[in-house]
This record gives C-alpha cells, structure tokens and sequence, in this order.
C-alpha cells in the first residue's frame, strides 16, 4: 500500500495553482473541470508519477473551522521534504513567502513554516536520518 492522493483546502484553485507551481516549483498533473471547481492536483517534478496534491476548494463548512484552528496553533496542514530547508527558506523569502516559522533544527530533523496564502499552514522539512 502506498499514498496516492493527499490534498489541502484551498480558498482560490487559480491562485493555489500559481502558488504551488510558480513558487514552490510542483507541477501540474490535472486539471479537470467539475461544474465550478476543479480536479486539480500537482507533483513534484522530481517524481511527477508519484504522490498527488489535490487543491480541493474549501467550501465545505466544516473547513474554515478546521483550519482556523490548525493555524492558531501553528500546525501546519501538510509537509512536504527539501534538500535543504535554509537554502529554500532563502530562496521563497525572496520570492515574498511569509514564514509563521524561520528554519529551526531539532535534532536530525530541520523545519520550516510558511504561509500558503491560501488558507494553511505549510512545513518544509529536512531529515537527516
């Protein structure tokens, strides 16, 4: 068994898109039209037949609450792994990114926590084991 899918809420599918693609460097992999919204999903282009990102709109009531939640705790919605979390936590602060949480290294683990600016929450991680 093995992760197919994930997704995150997101509040505009076109911004999401142009975020996770021109800045973070995902790629797109579909993009299905579904009456107002959008099958919308993207890879790593390291790995473009691996794991997909779903950019599911976030119209269900129970989302704002979720995530309202997640972000006044700090708890970013999902992870996603980088070679080096200083170097891209360098490289998306020039592009503008807001990091809630500048790299901090817990033992074999480095973390980072930026803004989305679609409603989440995102860590950066770097493990050294």
């Amino acid at each position: 068994m093995r992760i197919h899918l994930t997704s995150v809420f997101v509040d505009d599918q076109d911004q999401a898109l142009r975020f996770y693609t021109e800045v973070l460097g995902f790629v797109r992999k579909h993009d299905v039209p579904l009456g107002e919204h959008r099958w919308l999903t993207v890879t790593s282009p390291e790995d473009p037949d691996g794991t997909e990102l779903l950019l599911e709109p976030s119209g269900h009531p129970a989302v704002e609450p979720y995530r309202t939640a997640l972000a006044q705790d700090g708890i970013p919605a999902a992870s996603f792994a980088v070679d080096d979390v200083r170097a891209e936590f360098d490289r998306l602060r020039g592009l503008g990114v807001r990091f809630t949480q500048e790299p901090l290294e817990t033992g074999a683990v480095t973390t980072a926590v930026l803004d989305d600016t679609c409603g989440n929450l995102i860590q950066i991680l770097h493990s050294k084991s």
